[in-house]
């Protein structure tokens, strides 16, 4: 995939705007001043050694970390600002995390059912074809009444991506979405999330899959002890790094 989405969304005002975010655990300062537009359509990878502060940033554009401070936009909306409702604005951000977060007792349908009944307020009937069609995208029309426990890990996430989906949201965050996943079981989440980017989804995903990261990204951002040290192209950043901390992390993993 190009970087034909971001050129073509260019004039547009980013989707998601972070500016000046710091993040305090105690006395430990794990976001040191974190800048990132993204603009709508756009698939951005984020890579970088653990610790680095990846998840971190991811978990404070939704709020579910409360930034010390900057500010986090999602549109036009400043979500950092205590006015928000910020319940409200979750409904247009999905976000897959490392583990599946499934309700055990719940078929896969069932999971996907429940935010849609119960935040959304669909019906019966409009939440279960809605979780049909959701299980279909994934590839896991067959396994709509299955338990998580009758379904592998590659299958859980994929149930998980398709609960996320239900919910219609504008932009997806992806938490290391494949690395509690055995080896063989990760090229069908990718699949997946490769079909997303191709429908023109905005994706902000954590990853160490390098080759998901420049095959499918339209920009990829290098983090290091909680700032941003490179971003570009996913060419260029991989072929041609500038900063010397970049080709000492792509050295050691390509």
């Amino acid at each position: 995939m190009t970087s034909m989405s971001s050129l073509q969304h260019t004039n547009e005002q980013p989707v998601v705007r972070i500016i000046d975010l710091h993040k305090y655990f105690g006395s430990l300062e794990v976001l040191k001043g974190v800048d990132l537009e993204v603009s709508r359509g756009e698939v951005v990878t984020i890579m970088g050694p653990s610790g680095s502060g990846k998840s971190t940033l991811l978990r404070c554009i939704n709020l579910l970390e409360k930034p010390t401070s900057g500010q986090v936009w999602f549109d036009d909306i400043c979500i950092t600002d205590p006015k928000t409702n910020i319940n409200k604005l979750r409904e247009h951000v999905g976000m897959v995390f490392q583990s599946f977060n499934l309700f055990p007792h719940l078929s896969a349908k069932g999971n996907i059912m429940l935010a849609l009944k119960k935040v959304l307020k669909r019906s019966q009937e409009e939440a279960e074809q809605i979780a049909l069609d959701q299980l279909a995208k994934v590839g896991l029309s067959d396994r709509a009444d299955y338990r998580p426990s009758q379904l592998s890990g590659g299958q859980q996430q994929r149930v998980a991506i398709a609960r996320a989906l239900a919910m219609d949201p504008q932009v997806m965050l992806f938490d290391e979405a494949t690395s509690a996943l055995d080896p063989e079981l990760v090229r069908g989440v990718l699949d997946v999330m490769r079909e997303l980017a191709k429908g023109g989804m905005t994706m902000i995903v954590v990853t160490h899959e390098m080759g998901f990261a420049r095959d499918v990204a339209d920009r990829a951002v290098f983090m290091d002890e909680g700032v941003i040290v490179e971003q570009g192209c996913p060419e260029a950043l991989f072929d041609n790094p500038q900063h010397e901390r970049t080709r000492d992390f792509l050295g050691h993993i390509i």
